[in-house]
């Protein structure tokens, strides 16, 4: 950590398996970061004044701030959701205080339609964030590939709708489980079996008969056993983004990294579309750092 900046806050997003922990000055300039695996599946609700004072001893005696699934019925204290179209002043104005531990908790974004119900935790801190900072205009549509892949769509500088898909779960899902455990052990990479599913999934295709082919197609020799995994994944994802209207000429904000990042990038190139790729955490710290200034 810099020693002739102040540190100001710190700043938590506390996820389901991991959590990250910044400290932040004044200005918004993040000094110091650690990850690791104390999300909410590993902590009782007693659990949590220990690891804030955990925190504050080795980052300082700071006003902390929190966003995630720390604020679900599974975290700390529930911070109710804001029904969209949210914001990032709406937010803050919802903020659940824990006042004996003097931590603030952002609130998740909920969707309500006649015929939609969707919920989002932490990652509307980072698409507000995004475009707080101007790495993404006031009207834009955002992906998030993860285990639950959002699509984002901000009109004006505020969530307005939004769909959340299970993509990386049902993968691992299958993977793991059923009829296609122990066929999916190769590797998930770019080619012609990750294309080749790409291209039948993004289809009208029946996505349940398709995944059900990729044993059929292994047994007689069509896929080779070793593309099985590459081939499945380029399904769901295809089906992921088949998905979304009006993807071809759109431009696509992809909060993410790695190697699901690039696939998505293929996937959305191939309708059409087109990427702009951004960083998830200076998203966040923009996003998180705003709503403490709608705070104060």
């Amino acid at each position: 950590m810099p020693s002739d900046v102040t540190p100001a806050y710190i700043a938590i997003d506390w996820g389901t398996t991991n959590r990250r922990c910044y400290v932040i000055a004044g200005d918004g300039t993040m000094l110091d970061t650690v990850r690791d695996d104390r999300g909410v599946l590993a902590m009782r609700v007693e659990d949590y004044p220990s690891e804030i004072s955990a925190i504050r001893a080795r980052f300082g005696a700071l006003p902390v701030i929190a966003a995630g699934m720390v604020g679900s019925t599974r975290g700390w204290r529930e911070a109710a959701y804001v029904p969209a179209p949210a914001d990032l002043a709406s937010l803050a104005q919802a903020a659940t205080r824990v006042v004996e531990e003097h931590v603030t908790i952002v609130p998740g974004v909920s969707l309500l339609t006649d015929t939609r119900a969707d919920v989002m935790r932490g990652e509307e801190v980072q698409v507000l964030g995004a475009v707080a900072a101007g790495l993404a205009p006031a009207d834009a549509l955002f992906a998030q590939p993860g285990t639950h892949n959002k699509w984002v769509h901000v009109e004006d500088g505020r969530i307005t709708d939004f769909a959340t898909t299970m993509t990386g779960e049902l993968f691992a899902l299958v993977k793991g489980h059923g009829i296609l455990a122990g066929m999916l052990d190769g590797p998930v990479a770019d080619g012609p079996a990750f294309r080749d599913g790409l291209s039948r999934g993004s289809g009208a295709c029946d996505l349940t008969a398709a995944l059900f082919g990729v044993r059929a197609s292994v047994l007689l020799g069509r896929i080779a056993p070793d593309d099985a995994a590459a081939y499945a994944s380029g399904l769901l994802i295809g089906s992921d983004i088949g998905a979304v209207p009006h993807m071809e000429g759109s431009t696509v904000h992809l909060l993410s990294s790695g190697l699901l990042a690039d696939l998505y990038t293929i996937g959305i190139e191939a309708r059409g579309g087109r990427v702009v790729a951004l960083d998830s955490h200076a998203g966040f710290l923009a996003g998180l750092h705003a709503i403490r200034e709608h705070l104060s």
